[in-house]
């Protein structure tokens, strides 16, 4: 099992931005998949991005492409959500996540879970 801690939520206006970080406690970084996933109130579990191992091949939800982006800094063992645009509707715990393997956007394919960070974004 990988641990993960996420941080730099928060509550924000309509418009605005947020940077997610996830630190990861494991050797080599690139030999993981990394994936953001959220969760609002009374919803299922919503795949948000994803990225390679080596940070070649990023995926993303069709609801936040083109204002959110993935990145991962294999020397710094971390995983970044960089957050533009926010809409009240982005209102969720965010969650990361690891695999080892290929990338995927299914979250049944992650085996390690971080705590989740709520992000809130106000009208």
């Amino acid at each position: 099992q990988v641990q993960l801690v996420e941080s730099g939520g928060g509550l924000v206006q309509a418009g605005g931005s947020l940077r997610l970080s996830c630190v990861a406690s494991v050797d080599h970084l690139n030999m993981y998949a990394m994936g953001w996933f959220r969760q609002a109130p009374e919803k299922h579990r919503e795949f948000v991005a994803a990225i390679s191992g080596s940070g070649g091949t990023t995926y993303y939800g069709d609801s936040v492409k083109g204002r959110f982006t993935i990145s991962k800094d294999n020397t710094k063992k971390t995983v970044y959500l960089q957050m533009n645009s926010l809409r009240p509707e982005d209102t969720a715990v965010y969650s990361c996540a690891a695999l080892q393997g290929i990338i995927s956007d299914m979250e049944e394919e992650y085996h390690s879970w971080g705590r989740g960070i709520q992000v809130t974004v106000s009208s």
